[in-house]
């Protein structure tokens, strides 16, 4: 069977086919500047080169067709017709409460994630989009949500109260919720095939590091914590997003700068994280990196905070889960990055951990990046969202 997995943004769309027997990656893609000007669909068949077409795409229904008249084009398609695709896996930011794992998409389901907008007013609407535009495109193939917050589900209540009137967490179910739960459900999972042990044996920690970041503590195969809120903005500093603050602050920015609360919260989402942090020097890491070696004062303080506050995470759920067996780095920072590593573990000796450095430099792969004798291990391992979310949908329409 060939799945189709779709992940919509607001302006943008990701998509792969992906065999779902063999795991194989058929053809992937990514529509840009939907409903912008200078909209274009970049579409790669595996082992052949990318064809790029620059046209206007309206909204995410001309989007998804253009992408399925390119997996069908009798040229440089992958599929005689539409109907070799038995099903669309489709990545849902936010399922709240509701929803604590994948599930195929109904009316009630299209209602529940709706009532979660206000939780993820920049993603869901998004994804319901593309829900919709393969609904009325591909009326009859099966659908399935695969959520970011369901694999976080499993913390207890002490990880995820907030300490506020309960009243609040009851009347509107202000919580932690988490995300990214697609990679570190993967990331969690890959990491006990190549420790060679049982997954519901292990203590894990996940660090996801890009511009969106979040680290997780995997205990015997169940999430118990995660640094994400609420929303994406809480836990670590990240691209442009703050991570923890005292809450105060948005008190004092606003009286401060005469600014209202949507105003501080866009510069908490958008202008703030290394960027502001670097004084807008960047928000890509490389950029970072190479200030730092130059001794840049910003870049040097950037990406020192950065490390520290994965470091802190990570000490925090080593003591949430009285020890860990291993430590997985993942996403475009922490799979490709051997210097933020480096950053990050030198200040983890306590753990018993020293880095090989030959395998540190490594990248594109499973690694082991400890030495043999370290007693806690250090993974570096590729995330791979798009097969996570073929898998959910294949068990659930096979």
């Amino acid at each position: 069977m060939k799945i189709l997995v779709i992940n919509c943004g607001s302006s943008s769309l990701k998509f792969q086919l992906i065999d779902a027997v063999t795991e194989e990656l058929i053809a992937k893609g990514l529509c840009e500047r939907i409903g912008i000007e200078g909209s274009q669909l970049v579409y790669q068949p595996t082992g052949k080169d990318k064809v790029t077409t620059i046209t206007p795409m309206e909204d995410h229904t001309q989007a998804i067709r253009l992408v399925l008249n390119a997996l069908s084009d009798k040229e440089t398609g992958v599929v005689k017709d539409l109907s070799e695709i038995g099903a669309v896996g489709h990545r849902i930011v936010h399922g709240g409460e509701k929803f604590a794992s994948s599930t195929v998409i109904t009316d009630e389901v299209i209602k529940a994630i709706t009532d979660c907008n206000e939780l993820a007013p920049l993603h869901n609407p998004a994804n319901l989009i593309g829900i919709a535009a393969c609904q009325e495109l591909m009326p009859g193939t099966p659908m399935v949500g695969v959520f970011d917050t369901a694999f976080h589900q499993t913390m207890p209540k002490e990880a995820y109260l907030y300490g506020i009137p309960y009243e609040y967490y009851e009347k509107y179910k202000i919580r932690r919720y988490g995300f990214h739960g697609t990679s570190h459900s993967y990331v969690s999972k890959k990491a006990a095939e190549v420790l060679g042990q049982k997954y519901e044996d292990l203590k894990l920690i996940v660090c996801h590091l890009g511009n969106g970041a979040s680290v997780s503590a995997v205990k015997n195969g169940k999430c118990i914590d995660t640094s994400m809120g609420l929303t994406p903005l809480e836990g670590l500093i990240m691209g442009t997003r703050s991570g923890d603050i005292d809450p105060a602050i948005m008190e004092f920015i606003a009286h401060k700068e005469g600014k209202s609360i949507d105003d501080v919260m866009t510069i908490l989402n958008k202008k703030s994280g290394v960027l502001g942090l670097s004084s807008n020097l960047s928000s890509d890491f490389r950029d970072l990196q190479a200030a730092y070696e130059k001794g840049d004062d910003a870049g040097i303080r950037t990406m020192e905070t950065f490390a520290y506050r994965v470091t802190k995470y990570i000490g925090a759920y080593a003591a949430a889960m009285n020890g860990v067996d291993a430590i997985c780095f993942t996403a475009g920072l922490g799979e490709n990055s051997s210097f933020i590593r480096n950053m990050i573990c030198s200040r983890l000796g306590y753990l018993g951990i020293t880095l090989d450095q030959t395998q540190n430099e490594k990248r594109g792969e499973d690694l082991v990046i400890t030495t043999p004798e370290s007693t806690t291990k250090v993974l570096v391992i590729p995330t791979n969202e798009e097969l996570a979310i073929a898998r959910e949908t294949y068990a659930l329409v096979k």
